[in-house]
């Protein structure tokens, strides 16, 4: 009891001052003070996230900026440029973080969480967080092909086939280094494959190097050893690196002898069969003579497994006949939309989403490798969307593990959006898959909804706040805590949700008492916005009553899309989202001022979704410009550099991204509005080109899967198709919405219109 009332803040602010420090009690009340009032400060989950994060980059700064004659990751290899656009000075930095390219690719198989990343330059991460391999070629004349020292690179993904790899192509001074990296299936065990190529006209070496870093910064190597067949190493005893032949030459290094690659040229051979470095900066490297004007070839297997799970020999590894990636596809909505790389981005995201789920749910492959519900519940709606029915049960069966005694979806605490959220998902899934619920979601529903109806806030009918969500760190980049009506607006559709899942159950009383709280709590949502309405802003919405309009005002949006809580042309939503497009985009997609610094893309196609809704054109430039934005690889980060074009915060492969790109394809050629089914909203005649032919489905709607196909024909003319599987065979009313044409109702049993007649 006595840790309770011990004087904890007296003792720390004694001691800081003493020392001659700022006294932090203070300083956190005063940065309280710009915030809310609050149960929680910020969620602890990301509090951790960010610690560790900052603990790498001050060692980064302990190393890299006293080792430059090393080689490096690219992204500190340009950061540190004094003549690079990406550079960033260091005098008053404590850390340093990649800022300037958090751009980089998984590979993985369908169903397993494992998913080595690579980066621009072909560096490859194959165990989360960990150590990388690179591949280097050294010229006999002397000349040097190092992967992050070049300043471009042709890199693509190889997906046809039931195959995924990335592919990495660089060329200089008469070399050539290419690699193809993959994950598969060998002996059962999930295995990381390289595959490297090298071609230098003079001869040389083809190298593969062992580097203590990945695209976030150092990640620690103290031991390395050579196998007994020299085919290989052990790396810290517990995992293994093969090779596909014996080396000619092999090296080692500790870091205070420097960077193997400082021996790259050396006569002398090395006699060392490993090293052990207390710094945990241990490089190593082994080489391969190339003859001149001849292809060398070299291969990598990395078991993504400890040591301890490779029983006995587990060579040679026999790459298992593996269909996962075609039964995964088997039932996803197929596309044809060769306009602006349209349709090639949405292949590749769907296997981002594919990748991303093995069961559970994860934002990406490395910064955000952890469950949200909000990233969630997107990632649900995309896979739902595009047909991948099977896969989304059982991550929506994940939810309730999550659940506390009290009804609360708890991801990070402090967030009030995930109940509705996982409520939302559920009741989408259930609509979209037209399976029934099931009767062991009605307790965690019944909870969910009854913490939400719990957690508003009781305020004076005159207060602002009356009847919302306490303030919360809600969906972290909206700014510090405060009353969101992101956080609002997604209770409201839980319990919408939670209404009808219960309906679907018999259990209407309990359905009919959560209308009646929905309907007061919007009513307490439009009081607030118009009692917060001013001059600055009329009926555009700020991201919360105690806010002017800026670029949080983006999660308003949320009423529009996904919601739909309001209708196309609602005014809250179309002046908020005009608001959005004339103030803060760059280069017509929209940056994000407030934390993230960068231009995002899920948050963009948002503003698309809700300007396309309300049938202004617009929507088109910003798809347009998220899809300039995308990586070679077809992948987004969570923010984009305004200069540099490449990733400046989150994960370098984001799956909320990818699974925006998905939604923002399927409304395109078909959404639901209403008891309507709208075929065509986001095709611009303009793009189509005589003769050629788009095509999207079939893809799940309200009313059954949907398949659509459009072509232009002669003298302008636009002909739209379409087919469906219409539950319960009852065809829903159906409106061709082409912009730039005029709107046509099908006729009963039509099923193609011919619009520009």
């Amino acid at each position: 009891m006595w840790i309770k009332w011990f004087p904890w803040k007296f003792v720390l602010k004694r001691t800081a001052r003493s020392e001659g420090f700022l006294d932090p009690v203070m300083l956190l009340s005063r940065m309280s003070q710009f915030a809310q009032p609050a149960e929680v400060l910020a969620p602890l989950e990301l509090l951790r996230a960010g610690a560790v994060m900052h603990a790498r980059g001050l060692i980064n700064s302990q190393v890299i900026q006293h080792n430059l004659d090393w080689v490096w990751p690219l992204w500190a290899q340009l950061q540190f440029d004094p003549q690079d656009p990406s550079f960033i000075p260091r005098a008053f930095s404590i850390t340093q973080i990649n800022l300037t390219h958090r751009n980089w690719t998984a590979v993985g198989v369908p169903g397993f969480a494992q998913s080595p990343v690579v980066d621009p330059r072909g560096l490859v991460m194959p165990f989360y967080d960990s150590w990388s391999i690179d591949f280097w070629i050294a010229g006999s004349d002397g000349k040097l092909l190092i992967p992050s020292r070049i300043s471009q690179a042709q890199q693509k993904v190889h997906c046809c086939q039931g195959e995924y790899k990335i592919e990495t192509l660089l060329e200089q001074d008469g070399m050539k280094l290419c690699t193809c990296v993959e994950m598969v299936l060998k002996n059962g065990i999930p295995v990381c494959r390289i595959d490297a190529r090298g071609y230098s006209a003079q001869g040389g070496a083809l190298v593969v190097a062992l580097r203590p870093y990945n695209p976030e910064g150092i990640a620690f190597i103290h031991q390395v050893k050579s196998m007994s067949s020299l085919k290989g190493w052990v790396v810290d005893k517990d995992k293994r690196i093969f090779l596909d032949h014996k080396p000619d030459l092999h090296r080692f290094s500790v870091y205070r002898d420097g960077d193997v690659f400082h021996w790259l040229n050396a006569s002398a051979p090395e006699q060392r069969r490993g090293v052990v470095c207390d710094v945990g900066m241990a490089t190593a490297m082994v080489s391969y003579r190339m003859d001149k004007k001849r292809v060398k070839r070299a291969g990598v297997d990395i078991p993504l497994v400890h040591s301890s799970e490779l029983k006995g020999n587990i060579f040679p590894l026999r790459v298992e006949k593996e269909s996962r990636w075609q039964q995964s596809l088997k039932d996803c909505a197929k596309i044809a939309f060769n306009i602006n790389r349209y349709g090639e981005l949405y292949e590749l995201a769907v296997r981002t989403l594919l990748i991303h789920t093995p069961g559970t749910c994860y934002a990406g492959p490395y910064t955000y490798k952890r469950f949200w519900f909000r990233d969630t519940a997107f990632i649900i709606n995309a896979l739902l969307c595009s047909g991948m029915i099977k896969r989304t049960r059982s991550i929506i069966e994940g939810f309730f593990e999550h659940q506390t005694a009290s009804g609360y979806f708890l991801s990070q605490d402090g967030e009030w959006d995930s109940n509705g959220q996982a409520l939302w998902a559920m009741e989408r899934y259930c609509a979209l898959s037209a399976h029934s619920v099931s009767q062991s979601w009605k307790d965690p529903i019944i909870k969910g909804c009854n913490w939400i109806m719990q957690k508003r806030r009781k305020h004076p009918p005159s207060s602002p706040f009356a009847g919302l969500m306490p303030p919360g760190f809600s969906a972290e980049h909206l700014g510090l805590n405060d009353h969101y009506y992101w956080d609002n607006f997604w209770s409201i559709a839980g319990l919408r949700a939670g209404a009808t899942l219960l309906r679907s159950l018999g259990e209407s009383d309990l359905a009919n008492g959560l209308e009646v709280e929905r309907e007061d709590y919007l009513r307490a949502v439009e009081t607030s916005l118009k009692n917060s309405a001013g001059a600055l802003r009329g009926q555009a919405m700020a991201a919360s009553p105690n806010r002017r309009l800026d670029s949080g005002a983006v999660g308003s949006l949320a009423a529009g899309y996904p919601l739909e809580i309001w209708g196309p042309r609602d005014q809250r939503l179309l002046l908020t989202a005009r608001y959005l497009f004339e103030n803060c985009l760059v280069d017509n997609a929209f940056y994000h001022d407030i934390s993230h610094s960068g231009i995002n893309p899920y948050l963009s196609l948002h503003i698309a979704q809700v300007l396309m809704r309300g049938g202004d054109t617009d929507f088109s430039k910003i798809m347009e410009a998220v899809a300039s934005l995308a990586s070679p690889t077809g992948q987004w980060p969570e923010a984009i550099h305004p200069q540099t074009k490449a990733g400046c915060m989150g994960d370098g492969q984001h799956t909320w991204a990818a699974a925006e790109w998905v939604v923002m394809v399927r409304n395109c050629f078909v959404r639901e509005q209403g008891e309507a089914l709208l075929i065509g909203g986001g095709i611009l005649p303009s793009s189509l080109h005589k003769g050629a032919q788009i095509s999207f489905g079939p893809a799940p709607t309200l009313f059954g899967p949907c398949q659509v196909s459009v072509v232009k024909e002669d003298r302008g003319r636009i002909r739209v198709s379409w087919s469906g599987q219409w539950n319960q065979d009852k065809e829903p009313p159906v409106r061709v919405v082409m912009p730039a044409m005029a709107e046509k109702w099908a006729k009963r049993g039509e099923v193609s219109v011919v619009l520009g007649e």
